[in-house]
């Protein structure tokens, strides 16, 4: 069985999701739109079935808690897809918010506001923290799973307007690239 590889963006409000199906088509990849939402509205199992459905790989798919602390809708359909033997994930694009400093990952780097590869984490608007972590309500979860790269980014589409979908969304574009080209 040829397995189905799909990279994981913590995100998935409106501006996010028009900003990742953006940089998705600039990378050549299949975005799974429907992942989107604040909070995400489909399950693992749903969302796997839509996943194998996809012309080709790489696939996108977008995951949202809404904010909430707790493990929320987004982590556990994420939590979910991550045990179907015909996924592979190959990437995941943490995604900086502005809440919950306790739910932190690990990145192996960043793509700052500004698009610069940067070995430390980034908060919500892009910029560097000085530590090797992300912190948001929906990554919590990446901590569980074997991911072999985990990228910091700040809010897709936004980050003061330098990733607007309008202009390509080319930071978003960059951290989705950079895990392409580590495959």
């Amino acid at each position: 069985m040829n397995k189905r590889k799909v990279i994981i963006v913590t995100d998935g409000d409106e501006v996010a999701r028009h900003a990742v199906e953006t940089a998705t088509k600039k990378i050549g990849g299949r975005c799974i739109s429907m992942s989107a939402g604040n909070p995400s509205q489909f399950s693992g199992a749903e969302i796997v079935e839509v996943v194998m459905q996809a012309a080709h790989d790489p696939v996108v798919v977008m995951f949202d808690d809404n904010g909430n602390q707790n493990r929320g809708y987004g982590e556990k359909a994420l939590s979910s897809l991550s045990v179907y033997p015909q996924i592979e994930i190959i990437g995941a694009v943490a995604v900086a918010s502005g809440a919950h400093p306790e739910h932190g990952t690990k990145v192996n780097f960043s793509i700052d506001k500004l698009g610069k590869k940067i070995n430390y984490g980034v908060d919500k608007d892009g910029a560097n923290t000085g530590i090797d972590e992300v912190f948001g309500d929906t990554i919590g979860v990446l901590n569980e799973l074997d991911i072999p790269i985990i990228v910091g980014l700040g809010d897709p589409g936004k980050m003061n307007g330098l990733d607007d979908p309008l202009k390509g969304a080319p930071i978003t574009t960059k951290a989705l690239r950079e895990i392409v080209e580590y495959n």
